[in-house]
């Protein structure tokens, strides 16, 4: 019987306005989204037909969507807006959202910035 369903999407890329100063934001950032939903095993597709399992296209587009929908300051703002409309518009029971800025405007080396946020359905 099964037991889990869980759907990861992971290296989703897009270019959005996204920085603490304006000269941050003034030109468009590569961010690095990845997904992970668990989702009821009740929304497993019953048969091998796209329509009826999750549309990875849609989540990936949300994540694009949501991402080019406004500038913001934090990655925090970001990836709180993402995982709420997850939640909202998929059968998600929880969804786990990591957005990585690659380029990261500090006094020292730093690779990356990951903001990882994990939320249930109430």
């Amino acid at each position: 019987m099964l037991r889990e369903y869980t759907l990861r999407l992971h290296s989703i890329r897009f270019r959005a306005k996204l920085g603490a100063s304006h000269s941050e934001r003034a030109l468009p950032q590569e961010i690095v989204v990845d997904v992970e939903l668990t989702l009821p095993v009740s929304a497993f597709p019953k048969r091998d037909v796209r329509r009826d399992a999750v549309d990875y296209g849609a989540v990936a587009d949300m994540v694009v969507e949501v991402g080019g929908a406004e500038s913001y300051r934090l990655l925090e703002t970001f990836a709180a807006r993402l995982i709420d409309r997850l939640l909202r518009e998929t059968p998600a029971l929880r969804a786990r959202v990591s957005a990585t800025k690659l380029r990261v405007p500090t006094s020292h080396s730093v690779d990356r910035a990951v903001v990882e946020l994990v939320a249930d359905r109430d």
